[in-house]
């Protein structure tokens, strides 16, 4: 005697840029098709739908994922960040400033993409991993230097048809230095306020 087909309909709740989605999904609905089709979070874009060219490049628990080879139920209960969560409020996150100030965009299309992966990029090197061509991957060697050949390396999973690599470089390379000194005035101050707590 067959049984009955169990269902291909899941309830969900997808956490995205901090707020909480519930959905019904059939399992086999992409993150990229829940972001786009059933939430309206349009910044997230559709390319080759194959996970090649990286215009679906969102955040999950901070790491940098094709949304297009990601299942929607397999988010659940990961911290999703999209272009959409990238800014607070008015305030454009380093990278979305770099990327304006220094043209890394044309038409635009794969730039939220570009943008996602660029900050995963910055916390990963800053973390000290290595990539294809980092010459010293010793752990105790520390981060490497990050130059043009470093990030070149370290995004070439996104693509631009526009060919707006250079200033593509240039802005994850200041927003990258942006980051470091920021950084460093934290740990500036903490170790004043630490220094003046103990006197």
């Amino acid at each position: 005697m067959a049984t009955a087909p169990s269902s291909t309909y899941s309830a969900i709740t997808l956490n995205i840029n901090g707020e909480k989605y519930p959905l019904s999904v059939d399992h086999r609905t992409t993150l990229l098709d829940a972001l786009r089709e059933r939430l309206d979070l349009t910044g997230t874009k559709k390319g080759c739908d194959q996970g090649q060219c990286g215009a679906c490049t969102v955040l999950l628990d901070g790491r940098r994922a094709v949304a297009c080879l990601q299942l929607a139920v397999a988010a659940e209960g990961r911290e999703i960040t999209t272009i959409e969560g990238m800014a607070e409020g008015e305030q454009l996150h380093p990278v979305q400033q770099a990327f304006l100030d220094l043209d890394g965009y044309q038409c635009g299309y794969c730039t939220p993409g570009q943008i996602c992966s660029a900050v995963a990029v910055i916390e990963e090197h800053a973390a000290g991993w290595p990539s294809a061509v980092t010459d010293d991957v010793r752990p105790e060697a520390g981060p490497p230097p990050l130059t043009a050949d470093e990030i070149r390396e370290r995004m070439s999973g996104n693509l631009c048809r526009c060919g707006a690599y250079v200033s593509i470089v240039q802005a994850v390379a200041r927003a990258a230095a942006t980051r470091t000194e920021s950084a460093q005035d934290t740990e500036s101050t903490e170790t004043t306020e630490t220094t003046e707590t103990a006197a």
